[in-house]
């Protein structure tokens, strides 16, 4: 843009001569790449004549730097990994080179920017991730090559990054002197090692959400390996562990929350960083958009908005094209705030809108924008009606073509064009679609993000009933028997017998013996013990008669006492596709008599099956959402109707990690119960009161729990599962 030199010589000068000199200090201290503050005022005895990028076979960059005299030794250098930058401190040498910034794209390499303030430079590389490098002088040029596909960023979740690496090639025994934890002011853990040299490598790598240190061929004293809790220093860091593995030292760092990670050498020191990530309230229309340009301060008293935006192309080093709608002034006053939030603050003051296509933005009223994007979508709509259609057959492996066929003409949300049709042909499972060659582009898209194998799931049940029965009966019966009329008293010369009468011998004062009547004939008190699951109690009967066999006593005591102990598990499993229901079950169908609006009766079936219905669903994380309905009906005792059906059953869903198990139910019952009939009074007598009582105890406790485990089956699980041996 050519601009009349009256216009940028009042306050718009002025104010970029000063913006210029402050963020030229900043970058000193910072090395933040400013690409357009640049002071030349001071005398130096070298200076930077060009710099050029080249890419090798192997995917290396080679950066030459042409100085105006050959530099006596290589200028220091220093690495940050957030952002990925290069920079290098040029002492006395001043930048001859013309330009303060350019974009390279070449590898790792994206742009260098080229700073002098005094007579000192600094070149700052911006790097796409950071990358090993070597430096080395060439006459007066210093060629600097950094590594290309074989280099690892620090930090990265695939890759380790390396420090200070030992390229020697003899195998050395490096040491670990102290191991500190500091926190920064700005509230950054900075975990720091001391080395006995600076040739010990260092492998920094993500591991989840810890980050791994790792320093090979090294040692490290036995007060070192320990775990620092770090917690009180208010930092990202929780814990910090160090520990000796072989001849490996390994350092585990531990964060919370949101953060981030750089990591440094300065000679024998390493330092790794953990920074807090603090969100930015700097949003566009109420925090719909982050800004993360670089920060720049401007301060414009009614400065046309096109010098404006002239500034801002300068500092970005990006092309905006503005179109001859644009016009009118803007004051401005803005400290430290990226230079993107300022783009819009003056587009949304003035009324603009942007169009953005690599790093040319286009500028312009927003009708005018609008207008433009609604003729583009028109002519692009004429063609696709002009364009001529084609056919395509699509072979699907794994999902059914005809319920791809209803997505694709689905009438409430069609994905084909208003020309495009889509047929099956079921035998083969192929589908034909007709559109045109751009739909059919997405098509294929389509059909390689749907046509893939569903991820299959097994479930396991256990459903496991437990019971512990107790009871115990006891009772008596109890009869006295006269012979003489009106007589009932016992004799002094009484007999004892066991047993329910007496042998028919002449033992009875020399006579024959007369029988002995029986208990029911001479039953008095008649509380027996009761049966238990169809057992009978045991008895005891004794009779107590005197000589001449006239008066008996019959007594019977009655005693039975019942345990057990018992426990039932059933393990119903079953193995289906995500997000499709199986139904496993076993069990037998009882037969009842149903009458029928005719009057008839019909014979109907009800199931008393253990059975397991699921829905699983595979979450992203790998875990298991689960629809389930678990079934363990029994036949019970019968009625009249027929026979009842006892009934357990669950009915819930539940997220459960891929081979956990969960409890998903469970029923406990216990059934305690004392029952006593006796005659009153005399059955409260001590000692003699269980002669005219019978006691039952019950003591029945039952318990029911359902358990479930749900796996996720790789190919080769899900093969060896087909296996009978295994199933």
């Amino acid at each position: 843009m050519n601009y009349p030199t009256r216009r940028l010589a009042s306050p718009l000068a002025r104010t970029a001569s000063r913006l210029a000199s402050i963020l030229g200090a900043v970058l000193l201290a910072l090395a933040t790449p400013l690409a357009f503050a640049q002071a030349t005022a001071a005398t130096t005895a070298n200076a930077i004549q060009s710099v050029s990028a080249a890419t090798t076979q192997g995917g290396n960059v080679l950066v030459r730097i042409t100085l105006k005299e050959a530099p006596k030794a290589l200028p220091p250098g220093f690495q940050i990994t957030n952002p990925s930058r290069l920079a290098f401190d040029f002492a006395d040498t001043g930048n001859a080179t013309g330009r303060g910034a350019q974009e390279v794209a070449q590898g790792d390499l994206r742009s260098f920017n080229l700073v002098q303030v005094g007579n000192r430079t600094r070149l700052v590389l911006n790097l796409t991730r950071t990358v090993p490098y070597e430096a080395s002088i060439d006459g007066n040029t210093i060629v600097l090559a950094l590594q290309g596909a074989g280099g690892v960023a620090v930090g990265s979740t695939t890759a380790p990054g390396r420090f200070a690496e030992d390229t020697s090639g003899v195998s050395r025994q490096h040491r670990v002197l102290n191991i500190d934890f500091r926190r920064s002011p700005e509230g950054a853990g900075n975990v720091v090692i001391d080395l006995a040299d600076n040739n010990t490598g260092i492998d920094v790598r993500t591991q989840g959400r810890n980050i791994i240190v790792e320093l090979p061929r090294t040692q490290m004293p036995a007060h070192l390996q320990r775990r620092l809790d770090v917690t009180d220093f208010a930092t990202p860091v929780q814990f910090v562990s160090a520990q000796q593995v072989g001849e490996m030292v390994r350092l585990e760092v531990t964060p919370r929350g949101q953060w981030e990670q750089s990591a440094y050498q300065a000679d024998s020191r390493f330092i790794l960083e953990v920074k807090p990530v603090v969100e930015d309230p700097t949003r566009l229309g109420g925090g719909q958009r982050r800004y993360t340009g670089e920060k720049l301060s401007l301060n414009f008293q009614n400065v046309e908005v096109r010098a404006v935006l002239q500034v801002l192309a300068d500092f970005t080093g990006l092309n905006i094209i503005t179109s001859d709608s644009v016009s009118g002034s803007v004051t401005l006053r803005l400290r430290d705030v990226p230079w993107d939030q300022a783009m819009d603050i003056i587009l949304q003051a003035k009324g603009l809108d942007l169009r953005r296509s690599g790093n040319v933005m286009w500028i312009a009223p927003r009708d005018e924008l609008a207008t433009r994007d609604k003729l583009e979508a028109e002519s692009r709509q004429q063609i696709a009606d002009l364009e001529p259609v084609r056919t395509e057959t699509f072979q699907l492996n794994y999902a059914r073509a005809d319920a791809f066929q209803k997505i694709l003409t689905d009438p409430q949300q069609r994905v084909l064009s208003r020309r495009g049709s889509a047929v099956i042909d079921q035998r083969t499972n192929t589908l034909f679609i007709q559109d045109t060659p751009s739909k059919l582009e997405e098509m294929r898209r389509l059909v390689r993000q749907v046509d893939v194998p569903v991820r299959q799931v097994m479930i396991e049940a256990r459903v496991v009933e437990a019971a512990d029965t107790f009871s115990r009966n006891l009772g008596a019966r109890l009869g006295v028997f006269d012979r003489r009329p009106g007589g009932a008293t016992l004799g002094s010369s009484a007999r004892l017998s066991v047993g329910g009468q007496l042998e028919s011998s002449g033992f009875l004062t020399g006579q024959i013996a007369t029988p002995i009547p029986t208990l029911t004939q001479s039953l008095g008190v008649s509380l027996p013990a009761q049966n238990i699951g169809g057992a009978r109690p045991g008895a005891m009967s004794v009779i107590v008669f005197n000589d001449t066999s006239t008066r008996f006593l019959n007594l019977e005591v009655q005693a039975l006492q019942a345990e057990g102990r018992g426990r039932i598990v059933s393990s119903p499993r079953v193995i289906t596709a995500d997000q499709i229901e199986a139904t496993i079950e076993q069990g037998t169908e009882i037969p009842f008599q149903q009458a029928t609006a005719s009057g008839a009766t019909a014979v109907q079936f009800k199931k008393a099956t253990l059975s397991l219905k699921v829905r699983p669903q595979i979450t992203p994380d790998g875990n298991v959402i689960m629809t389930l309905n678990v079934n363990n009906d029994s036949v019970g005792q019968n009625t009249q109707s027929g026979p009842a059906i006892n009934t357990r059953q669950i009915s819930t869903q539940v997220l459960v990690e891929n081979g956990g198990t969960v409890v998903i139910g469970g029923i406990y019952t216990q059934d305690t119960r004392q029952t006593v009939n006796k005659v009153p009074v005399l059955g409260d007598i001590p000692f003699v009161g269980f002669l005219f009582r019978d006691r039952a105890i019950v003591d029945d406790k039952r318990e029911l729990l359902i358990f479930v485990t749900p796996r996720v089956l790789n190919d080769r699980l899900s093969s060896l599962l087909r296996r009978p041996s295994l199933l």
